[in-house]
């Protein structure tokens, strides 16, 4: 069997130009050194290494699209993407951190906020404070505009009042993006989002979840007890919050997308290394053709999974439609994922049911894909809808 160059299989180099490819290598090669001897202690104790993040913005992984006038970047939507996929080879709790912050949070600034507040929040954000996004309540995930977080009108501003539950970098962020509904007479009408600062008086950080997966990644409740928001602290337009958090989410599921393939190629070069090591009955069992037979389509299904969100990225940088293509590649790949990291499993033996390799983590991790950002039943109702049009 011939031997595999882990370090270009599976990625096609020639949709990459210079400055992608150059950009990409450097955000593996920080993986390699400085993830990857971390992620079995950051597992166990469900956080992330602090000493990470401040690496995270010193590599500008934290405002890639960010003008550069804000401090960030200034690269493009599809550099996001290739970033979150090959931090999320190494660990997909590291990936969701970068992707929050820039495919949901900073993308909601760039699109919807006040010239003040993106003078005022993008620097921080790229420099120095962690970003979360606060859409989700206990009785609102896929039903996404049923929130019981309200927002009252007070002078020079809104009082908020609620609680809000899966939050993703809760633990660690500083600015939040809170959605609360100002006028509930007018259904999804009233929604509306704020920014919202750790320190404002009356918001906290709640329960942590002991999640499956991605444990290092922090996923809480918010607590908000009257907490007034100064009017420019709106983001977008009053009553508009649906139209921001429905059009981020579109942009936000091709990040999880590259999440998903990051997981299944870390998942599919354990796999590779490990069945050109491991022998049975006198041989590797890589020379098996059942085994060929499985890790070729592993590595089939990884590619088209892989194409298909990088062309909705693609799309999504061009200014063109995109909702169909991103429904699509967080779908697949989400479910390639977990195929690709069951088969792992069942490569590695018992050995892939411990915790001594690898693959029992990407298994673990592969799963949250089908539920966040919108559930794979969500995907196939917006990818049938587009086509019924």
């Amino acid at each position: 069997m011939a031997t595999v160059d882990l370090s270009t299989a599976g990625v096609p180099l020639t949709v990459l130009n210079d400055d992608e490819q150059a950009f990409r290598d450097a955000v593996r090669q920080f993986a390699e050194d400085e993830v990857r001897s971390r992620v079995t202690e950051m597992d166990e104790h469900q956080k992330m290494d602090p000493t990470l993040i401040p690496q995270f913005f010193e590599l500008g992984l934290m405002g890639i699209e960010v003008p550069e006038e804000f401090g960030g970047t200034g690269a493009s939507f599809f550099t996001a993407a290739l970033v979150v996929e090959e931090l999320s080879r190494v660990d997909a709790s590291v990936g969701v951190m970068v992707d929050v912050q820039n495919t949901l949070v900073n993308n909601a600034f760039l699109r919807w906020g006040s010239d003040d507040l993106k003078a005022k929040y993008l620097p921080q954000l790229c420099a120095e404070k962690v970003g979360a996004y606060a859409l989700s309540e206990a009785g609102s995930g896929s039903d996404a505009f049923a929130l019981a977080t309200r927002g009252v009108k007070a002078d020079g501003g809104y009082r908020i009042t609620g609680r809000k539950l899966w939050i993703t970098n809760g633990a660690e962020a500083e600015i939040f993006i809170i959605f609360a509904n100002v006028n509930p007479e007018a259904g999804y009408k009233g929604i509306t989002a704020f920014i919202v600062e750790k320190s404002f008086d009356g918001f906290s950080v709640g329960k942590k979840e002991d999640k499956l997966g991605i444990r290092a990644s922090s996923t809480t409740e918010l607590v908000l007890e009257d907490v007034f928001v100064p009017d420019e602290n709106v983001l977008g337009e009053v009553g508009k919050g649906y139209k921001t958090a429905i059009e981020t989410l579109n942009e936000g599921r091709i990040g999880i997308g590259a999440q998903m393939i990051g997981i299944g190629q870390g998942a599919l070069d354990a796999t590779v290394k490990y069945v050109q090591e491991r022998e049975q009955f006198g041989k590797r069992i890589g020379d098996f053709q059942g085994v060929q037979f499985q890790i070729g389509q592993m590595a089939t299904e990884l590619e088209a999974a892989r194409l298909m969100v990088y062309n909705a990225a693609r799309l999504k940088d061009a200014g063109m439609p995109f909702l169909h293509e991103a429904a699509m590649g967080k779908l697949f790949s989400s479910q390639v994922a977990q195929r690709i990291a069951s088969t792992a499993v069942d490569l590695f033996g018992g050995y892939g049911f411990t915790r001594e390799y690898p693959v029992e983590k990407f298994y673990r991790d592969s799963k949250i894909g089908s539920i966040y950002e919108g559930t794979s039943n969500m995907q196939l109702q917006t990818i049938a809808k587009n086509l019924m049009k």
